[in-house]
């Protein structure tokens, strides 16, 4: 039966993405060998939306956005757009190495 969910980030920059995940996010993580680090994320969930560009995306919510923001921008990582009520949630951009977008939000909707 299924465990768990296993994501990827491809990236030009990956080490310095892992970097990022264990320095500035403070993922928990494991060595698989040679740098290949595999993180330990916290809680997920993963919603299907209708859409005509069929595509994954990757985010992360926290509970206070505000104090999350604070916390994250003292270890470096730079917000890429103001805070937005988008009605299931707050949400912001924050960037990774590479120049990659990830989203972070607060939810407002029931979580399993």
């Amino acid at each position: 039966m299924i465990r768990g969910m296993h994501g990827l980030f491809f990236n030009p920059e990956a080490e310095a993405v892992r970097e990022f995940f264990r320095d500035k996010l403070g993922f928990d993580y494991v060595d698989a060998g040679d740098g290949w680090l595999i993180f330990n994320v916290p809680k997920a969930e993963f919603g299907v939306h209708p859409g005509d560009d069929p595509h994954q995306q990757f985010s992360f919510w926290c509970d206070d956005i505000e104090d999350t923001i604070k916390t994250l921008e003292a270890r470096g990582v730079v917000f890429t757009s103001p805070v937005q009520d988008l009605g299931f949630g707050l949400v912001t951009n924050f960037e990774i190495p590479g120049g990659a977008q990830v989203q972070l939000y607060e939810p407002r909707h029931a979580q399993p």
